[in-house]
């Protein structure tokens, strides 16, 4: 079995980004695109690790902070988003 561990390196608007995402992920019944099991397991392990890391996802201005991360985050991959298209 390999132990080897893997560790993802995040900025904060990117990890707030993606817990939101992940939260509702998890809310929502997605057992057509998550077939297999074995994938909620490094699915609630990010999550688990992202709320902990993130404080301000309990804060009265947290749809703030997620808007503002949000809309930073779609400048800087604006051209990311362009290739893809592309």
């Amino acid at each position: 079995m390999d132990s080897t561990e893997i560790t993802i390196k995040l900025t904060s608007d990117e990890a707030l980004v993606l817990s939101d995402w992940l939260e509702r992920v998890q809310l929502t019944d997605l057992s057509r695109l998550v077939d297999d099991p074995a994938v909620w397991a490094p699915i609630h392990k990010i999550a688990g690790t992202l709320d902990k890391a993130l404080p301000g996802i309990f804060a009265a201005d947290y749809a703030e902070r997620l808007d503002a991360a949000r809309h930073r985050l779609r400048e800087t991959t604006g051209s990311f988003t362009e290739e893809q298209d592309g």
